[in-house]
């Protein structure tokens, strides 16, 4: 397909009433760039009102399987994929020289940490260098990635422009949309969560805000780039700093005999005033364990600390460890068993519960902290029958889930239930070994009948 047609002489203001009238007629093309958790929603949501989309992602198994209208997410069925491609709206590629075509390029890639805890920005850079050698006026670029504020600015403007020979805000626009996406909660999917933009004119903005109206029920535009990627840092800070909270308050009532679940469910009655945090195991997916990173670092360029999130960082960072200390004091003082040698069943990989998603999942933690400390482990998790490659911890790809029968289930010592996934019985696991180590109050229904053989930690 030929890319369209643009006068010379039209400005950005002028090129973006015609995106406007293009969207709303639906006959412009979205590019979506990475089609993992957040780029293949996104791409659904627009492919539902018409919209042609084109996928772009560097896996060819990805590719292949979305063609052949399979979907490797758990939460997104075949049936979501094949409807995309059946009706001809979404087609997945890995040619990168086919960027010219969507008039909005939306780039959802990964944003992790290096290993000194620094934010790497590779992935971003990557897309964005590929979009440069495409880059033609009237497009707009969004970046949905986490990131520090300035990123837009200070990192992916000058590559737009220095390869294109274009200027942002007269020639194409940037923006950024921060992605809200909470995979496994039945409750909200991208189409039903109102999307925040952010761009430096109004012309940039006003292109934003069109194509986000097209698949959201509220567009929230900000003043600017950096307000809007401060926006995603400050919604994943707050929860990390509050979920920080529960956890010191779980050590701490936990010292005294009080079930901090007990007191958060009571707490909860309040009509104003509070809002319900729960502690865990440590802090996984994608978001809210490396988010408060990325204001910590681009603080420091400005001469300021991070004090209270760095103080939460450590409060969530030593949790696993104080898990596995609960696991080794438990079978010491109820089996006279060491940690080492011992055998536990580690009951979900996820990150969160009725989810796939291994993203820094602090079960991976607590499964290295456990077998370095000698233990045999095995694992159960119905959502993960078989270890999928993590790049942090490879020697683990491979690995299967154990049976959940009682015979299976009666070789352990202990169980340390780490994630929380609906539709596991739990009953039949307390029948079955003789302690469980519960770190999300999965068993709280159990509490009466088993309340000998449940360790709260």
């Amino acid at each position: 397909m030929n890319a369209p047609t643009v006068a010379e002489f039209d400005t950005l203001d002028t090129l973006a009433l015609d995106f406007e009238r293009r969207a709303t007629n639906k006959t412009l093309t979205v590019g979506v760039i990475g089609l993992g958790y957040v780029g293949l929603p996104l791409a659904q949501a627009f492919c539902r009102q018409d919209i042609r989309v084109i996928g772009f992602d560097v896996s060819e198994f990805k590719i292949k399987e979305l063609s052949e209208g399979r979907s490797y997410i758990k939460h997104i069925k075949d049936e979501a994929v094949k409807v995309m491609i059946d009706t001809d709206r979404f087609e997945a590629t890995t040619d990168f020289d086919r960027l010219d075509e969507p008039d909005a390029l939306l780039i959802c890639v990964p944003t992790p940490l290096d290993k000194h805890r620094d934010p790497d920005l590779d992935y971003v850079i990557k897309s964005t260098e590929a979009i440069s050698k495409k880059l033609r006026r009237g497009q707009i670029v969004v970046l949905e990635s986490t990131t520090y504020p300035g990123t837009s600015e200070e990192v992916m403007k000058p590559i737009l422009e220095g390869a294109s020979g274009l200027v942002a805000g007269l020639d194409f626009a940037i923006a950024y949309s921060p992605e809200r996406e909470d995979p496994g909660n039945p409750q909200f999917e991208t189409s039903t969560i109102p999307k925040v933009v952010g761009a430096n004119t109004s012309a940039e903005t006003r292109m934003a805000v069109t194509i986000y109206q097209q698949i959201v029920p509220q567009v929230v535009p900000v003043r600017d780039l950096r307000t809007a990627e401060a926006v995603k840092l400050t919604e994943n800070i707050y929860r990390a700093v509050n979920i920080g909270l529960v956890n010191e308050l779980k050590t701490v009532y936990g010292a005294m005999g009080i079930d901090v679940w007990e007191v958060i469910q009571a707490a909860s009655t309040k009509p104003f005033g509070f809002h319900a945090f729960y502690p865990g195991p440590g802090l996984g997916g994608h978001c809210i364990p490396i988010d408060p990173f990325y204001l910590s670092w681009k603080a420091r360029e400005f001469g300021l600390s991070t004090r209270f999130i760095e103080l939460a960082g450590e409060v969530n960072n030593a949790m696993p460890g104080s898990v596995v200390n609960t696991v080794a004091e438990e079978l010491s003082t109820r089996l006279e068993k060491s940690l080492k040698g011992a055998r536990v069943l580690l009951c979900g990989l996820a990150y969160k519960k009725n989810v796939d998603d291994m993203r820094e999942s602090p079960s991976l933690l607590l499964l290295e902290q456990l077998e370095a400390r000698g233990a045999v482990v095995d694992y159960y998790d119905p959502h993960i029958p078989v270890v999928p490659y993590d790049h942090d911890h490879p020697e683990y790809e491979g690995r299967k889930s154990v049976n959940w029968t009682p015979e299976s289930l009666s070789q352990f010592d202990v169980a340390l239930i780490a994630t929380d996934h609906d539709k596991v019985d739990y009953g039949l696991l307390l029948n079955s070994v003789p302690f469980v180590v519960d770190t999300r109050n999965a068993t709280a229904m159990l509490q009466n009948e088993h309340e000998d053989r449940i360790v709260k930690a």
